[in-house]
């Protein structure tokens, strides 16, 4: 179950960077930030909760409990990655973290939650709970 929900969280990783492409190239010129990152924000959770509709089934029937544990794996590895990608790229710990202050409109903490979620959301639509 564990081996089958990586590479399901492993899928959300070229998603979430074509997303911030798709923001950056296209919606902030169009929009202005302001109104780009919640609009990117939004379509990157409607992005993962499509991905987890169509592959949750991959994984098969689960306790509630268990979809929550993948949902926890999920979170701890969204963080490790943004922090630690966010780091080698060059980033301060400083701006990493001012992603997660939402009065910006940067709904990454509510994104990373609702990936924390998914999992347990889209098996319960799907009746593998």
């Amino acid at each position: 179950m564990i081996k089958k929900s990586l590479l399901i969280w492993l899928a959300i990783i070229p998603l979430s960077i074509l997303n911030g492409a798709l923001r950056e190239m296209v919606l902030v010129p169009l929009l202005g930030i302001n109104y780009a990152l919640p609009l990117s924000g939004i379509l990157l959770c409607l992005l993962i909760f499509i991905l987890c509709y169509v592959f949750i089934p991959k994984i098969g029937k689960g306790t509630t409990r268990s979809y929550w544990k993948i949902g926890l794996l999920w979170i701890i590895l969204t963080i490790l990655f943004e922090f630690g990608f966010g780091l080698i790229m060059g980033n301060t710990f400083a701006e990493l973290i001012k992603a997660y202050d939402i009065t910006t409109g940067n709904l990454w903490l509510l994104i990373v939650l609702f990936t924390g979620m998914v999992s347990w959301l889209t098996a319960k639509l799907r009746k593998l709970i």
